[in-house]
């Protein structure tokens, strides 16, 4: 995935379209967490980015980043389809990590204790063999 693609996906949009986002996110992020948390290293990152994205002392800026990155996560079908098994969350993890690595310093440990409490509560999908 090249730079170009990467920084349209996190393009800050209108306050409409992160509105769309945020309820895409909501609607869709735990089932795709228990689906790809075999596949995405970072998975506490991820979760922790979720609070923060919600997190109304979050600066705009910010919580676009991460929706814009959260909804790509959620998108079943994207550049890579999420059901090819192991390189299917490959495009994803890209646009999580530049996301993250962007704005990591207002992901605060209040939000990964969040997400820590959150990981040990979520049952995790195992990929039938």
């Amino acid at each position: 995935m090249d730079k170009t693609t990467i920084d349209k996906i996190l393009k800050p949009e209108s306050e409409k379209t992160q509105k769309s986002r945020a309820a895409k996110v909501r609607a869709a992020f735990w089932k795709t967490v228990r689906k790809a948390a075999g596949h995405i290293p970072f998975m506490e990152d991820v979760v922790a980015s979720y609070y923060c994205a919600f997190d109304p002392k979050t600066p705009t800026r910010v919580r676009g980043i991460l929706l814009a990155a959260l909804a790509y996560f959620v998108m079943p079908f994207d550049l890579i389809p999420d059901m090819l098994a192991v390189i299917g969350f490959t495009d994803d993890i890209a646009v999580l990590t530049i996301a993250i690595s962007a704005v990591r310093a207002h992901i605060t440990d209040a939000h990964y204790q969040a997400a820590r409490k959150a990981l040990e509560k979520t049952p995790i999908e195992t990929p039938e063999k």
